[in-house]
């Protein structure tokens, strides 16, 4: 991995195999750009990100560049590359528990688990699934597929077909929640105070 800071900015790549750890602070804004993939982005205790990945083909997984760049408080982690093959590639992002997420995907799969800060995920075809074992903190929530099912028992809503979503307001609640699939699925499990529909 090559890595290097400066004045508060940081930068460091790898390829698909080897870990990328680096310092992020807690509250942080984190952007997520990646190619069609499996994403796992999961809430820790520690003031760091650590980014690992596999494939299905090694000699592909050398052309995969990740990379992790930005300032303080606002950061972006880009996986990017050629995938001529269609390998399977998994990425798993732990990342401190309070951190806002902005996640751009053409197609694959995003699971978020634990993590209490804003979300903003967008993903073309595939599926988002966000858990928590606590109860969800959204003052709102706006989920919707152009094709496809949204299911969201904390809010009593299973919904499939043409153009669902779910929008909901909750008074006391500190985060905000946007996801949308164009054709797909996203599941949001966990337990929620009282929520009105907006």
């Amino acid at each position: 991995m090559v890595a290097w800071s400066l004045a508060g900015l940081a930068w460091a790549e790898t390829p698909c195999g080897p870990t990328l750890d680096s310092s992020l602070r807690p509250r942080t804004v984190l952007r997520i750009q990646s190619l069609p993939a499996g994403l796992e982005i999961v809430g820790t205790d520690q003031a760091a990100i650590h980014v690992s990945c596999t494939s299905s083909d090694e000699d592909e997984a050398q052309h995969i560049r990740i990379q992790f760049h930005g300032k303080q408080d606002d950061e972006t982690l880009t996986i990017k590359g050629n995938m001529h093959k269609g390998n399977n590639v998994k990425i798993r992002i732990e990342v401190p528990r309070k951190t806002s997420l902005r996640v751009e995907m053409s197609a694959g799969d995003v699971k978020v688990e634990e993590i209490e800060g804003d979300k903003d995920i967008n993903l073309y075809a595939g599926q988002i699934t966000i858990s928590s074992t606590r109860p969800l903190d959204y003052r709102s929530v706006d989920v919707s597929v152009s094709i496809g099912s949204v299911n969201a028992p904390a809010y009593g809503a299973q919904k499939g077909g043409f153009f669902r979503s779910i929008r909901k307001k909750t008074a006391d609640g500190e985060y905000s929640l946007h996801a949308h699939v164009m054709t797909g699925e996203i599941d949001l499990l966990g337990r929620s105070a009282n929520a009105t529909t907006d």
